[in-house]
C-alpha cells in the first residue's frame, strides 16, 4: 500500500479518535470572563459584583475582569450584557432595575432578554423615621397617612420611580391607601435621604437596612419595620412588617448574575455550579455581612421565576403610580 493510499485509509480512522478525544476541545472555560456591572465603581452592586469574581475565580481558574458600564439608570450596562455573544465569556451582574426600566419607557429590553444564572443577594425594603416622629411604629404610620389628606407627607430614599420609590408605594396600595399619596422628593440616594430626614426637611425615607445602619445606631433614625417575611440576621431588632400588622407584602433590590439570550445549557450548569460554591464561600459570605448586605440563593430556575414575578409585580404598581409608558 502507498503512502497517499495509506494516508487516505487511516485519515478518517485518525480523525474519528481525535474527535472521541477528552483533549480535543478545552472545556469552558478557556479564557478570561468579563463581568458587566451597571453601575458606577465604589457603590455596592461594584463591590458585590468583585467580591463574587473573586470567589468565582477560584472556582473556575479563569480570571473574571469586572467592567463598569453605566449610564441611562442601569440601561447601558444592562444592553451592554443582554448585546455580548451568548458563548459564556460575558456575563453581568444585573440588578432589579431590570424588571423596572422598560415599564419606564427607558428601553425595550426585559428579563426575557437575559438568561438567568444565579441570584446572590437581595435586600429588603424598609421604612426608616427620625427618632422623635410622630409615627411611633408601623401601624401608626399606616394609619396616619391614611387619614390624613394627600401630600400631608413627604418621602425620599432614591429618583423618581427608583426601586425604594416604588417599594413605598407598593406597600402603601397592599394597604389600600392609592399610589402617590405621600409626596416623593428625588434624591441622589439613601445618604442624601438620611440627611433630610435627620434634619426634618421630610417626615420618611425608604431604603435598605444597611443603607440606614450607621444613623440608626447613632439614634438619629429609627426603622418602622422591614418588607421580609422573617428577621434579618444582621438586624434582629428591626421588627416585619408581617409581624406588626399581618402584611406579607415583600419588596426589595437584587443582585444576580446573567448572561445573553441562548447561552448554552452545559455553560450555564457550569457557572450555576461554581457560583454555589463561591457564594457559599467564606470570602464571599463574611464580606456581605459585614456589608450588611443580603445574602439569598437562587438557581438559575429559580431566579428567572423571581425575574418574572417581579416584572409583572413592578408594572402593576407604577402603573398605578403614574409612571408607565
Amino acid at each position: 500500500m502507498s503512502r497517499s493510499s495509506a494516508s487516505r485509509h487511516f485519515t478518517p480512522l485518525l480523525f474519528a479518535a481525535v474527535l472521541a478525544s477528552p483533549l480535543a476541545w478545552a472545556e469552558y472555560p478557556e479564557k478570561p470572563i468579563t463581568l458587566i456591572v451597571p453601575w458606577a465603581a465604589g457603590g455596592g452592586t461594584d463591590a458585590t459584583a468583585r467580591i463574587i469574581a473573586s470567589s468565582l475565580e477560584e472556582q473556575l481558574g479563569q480570571t473574571i475582569n469586572v467592567v463598569n458600564r453605566t449610564g441611562g439608570s442601569g440601561v447601558v450596562g444592562h444592553t451592554a450584557i443582554a448585546n455580548a455573544r451568548p458563548d459564556g465569556y460575558t456575563l453581568g451582574l444585573a440588578t432589579v432595575e431590570v424588571a423596572m426600566m422598560h415599564w419606564q419607557g427607558l428601553t425595550d429590553l426585559t428579563y426575557q432578554g437575559l438568561t438567568p444564572i444565579a441570584q446572590i443577594n437581595f435586600d429588603s425594603a424598609s421604612l426608616s423615621v427620625a427618632d422623635d416622629s410622630p409615627f411611633e411604629n408601623l401601624e401608626a404610620f399606616v394609619t396616619q397617612v391614611r387619614d390624613n389628606p394627600k401630600g400631608t407627607y413627604t418621602a425620599s430614599g432614591t429618583g423618581l420611580g427608583g426601586i425604594w420609590h416604588v417599594a413605598l408605594n407598593g406597600f402603601l396600595m397592599d394597604q389600600g391607601i392609592a399610589a402617590g399619596k405621600i409626596t416623593w422628593i428625588p434624591s441622589q440616594g439613601s445618604a442624601p435621604a438620611m440627611t433630610e430626614l435627620a434634619s426634618g426637611s421630610i417626615d420618611l425615607v425608604a431604603s435598605s437596612l444597611p443603607e440606614a445602619r450607621s444613623m440608626i445606631d447613632a439614634g438619629e433614625l429609627q426603622s418602622l419595620g422591614v418588607m421580609t417575611p422573617e428577621r434579618l440576621e444582621g438586624f434582629p431588632d428591626v421588627p416585619t412588617f408581617k409581624e406588626q400588622i399581618g402584611s406579607d407584602f415583600t419588596l426589595g433590590a437584587w443582585r444576580g448574575i446573567v448572561g445573553p439570550k441562548g447561552m448554552s445549557e452545559d455553560v450555564v450548569a457550569t457557572l450555576e455550579d461554581a457560583l454555589k460554591k463561591a457564594y457559599d464561600s467564606d470570602a464571599y459570605q463574611s464580606f456581605m455581612a459585614r456589608q450588611g448586605y443580603g445574602v439569598v440563593w437562587r438557581d438559575a430556575d429559580g431566579f428567572a421565576q423571581l425575574m418574572a414575578e417581579d416584572d409583572q409585580k413592578f408594572g402593576k404598581i407604577m402603573g398605578e403610580m403614574g409612571l408607565t409608558h
